[in-house]
């Protein structure tokens, strides 16, 4: 019979390491898994926004290179603007091998929340340069009001 001393004593493993240190691989595989001959969806949002308010309106700037105005369409129902509208081109390298694909193109929707309530008989937009700008005036309800104050 062999004795074991016990300093010699194999430590003690905690058996659900291991099945964390599977899990943890899972999640890493997860991330960084395309399928073959698919592409990663799009990093960002298209179209690029920017909203900003002045006193009396509502600014909208969006970035569309490469849409032009008969592609486009806007419009707003209740507090929600959407902007709907096709990039078209792009398949035109018919036989290239391409190293990378960046530009998408096809039908995009982007439906935003406007922060104030606005008059919808009154906006205006206008695409420059691939950058559209949408104004909205302010409704007369959240407009902001300067108030005399007289002394009696």
């Amino acid at each position: 019979m062999a004795f074991i001393r016990f300093s010699d004593r194999p430590t003690f493993r905690n058996p659900w390491a291991e099945f964390e240190r599977i899990r943890q691989g899972l999640d890493e595989l997860s991330k960084t898994y395309v399928e073959k001959g698919k592409t990663p969806g799009p990093a960002n949002v298209f179209p690029a926004l920017n909203i900003y308010e002045e006193p009396d309106r509502l600014l909208i700037t969006a970035e569309l290179p490469g849409v032009k105005t008969t592609d486009l369409d806007l419009s707003i129902e209740g507090e929600t603007l959407t902007i709907q509208g096709q990039r078209s081109g792009g398949d035109s390298e018919t036989g290239a091998s391409y190293h990378r694909r960046e530009i998408q193109y096809g039908s995009f929707s982007r439906a935003v929340t406007l922060p104030v309530k606005v008059d919808t008989e009154t906006i205006a937009a206008k695409l420059t340069n691939g950058i559209l700008t949408v104004t909205l005036l302010k409704a007369s309800a959240v407009t902001p009001r300067q108030i005399k104050v007289t002394a009696e």
